[in-house]
């Protein structure tokens, strides 16, 4: 891990906004779209409409180990299949999130996140720290 403090406060605040994001999509499925709606959506983009379950919970999981701060860099590298897969949906959309059916690159910027935390860690102020930050 970074022994530089803004390092480690640098990488508390990519995992911390990671995890919220994935948190916040998981939520999304569930309670907005609704699990038969994400399902019907998953198997309209190819995929099989029972992956929404491993993948809302891999958003789950992954989303709240990041947040606490608990294998953060393992967490982050289970994520990317999920991101990767989301990132290919958006993949022919455009650029921004106003071309038709969004664009890529908030998936690819999630994608890059995910890879930057599992290279730097927990960070500061984590459950799985070794040490207390001052």
């Amino acid at each position: 891990m970074n022994t530089n403090n803004s390092g480690n406060y640098a990488a508390t605040l990519l995992r911390l906004t990671l995890g919220i994001a994935l948190l916040a999509h998981a939520y999304l499925k569930v309670f907005v779209f609704t699990l038969p709606g994400a399902a019907g959506f998953f198997a309209s983009q190819g995929f099989p409409a029972w992956s929404v379950y491993p993948v809302v919970a891999v958003e789950v999981l992954t989303g709240i180990a990041m947040v606490l701060g608990l294998q953060a860099r393992i967490a982050a590298v289970i994520s990317l299949p999920v991101l990767l897969g989301a990132l290919s949906v958006h993949a022919g959309n455009g650029w921004v999130f106003t071309s038709p059916n969004g664009g890529w690159e908030y998936p690819a910027f999630m994608v890059v996140t995910a890879i930057s935390v599992a290279l730097l860690g927990n960070g500061a102020f984590a459950l799985g720290s070794a040490k207390v930050e001052k």
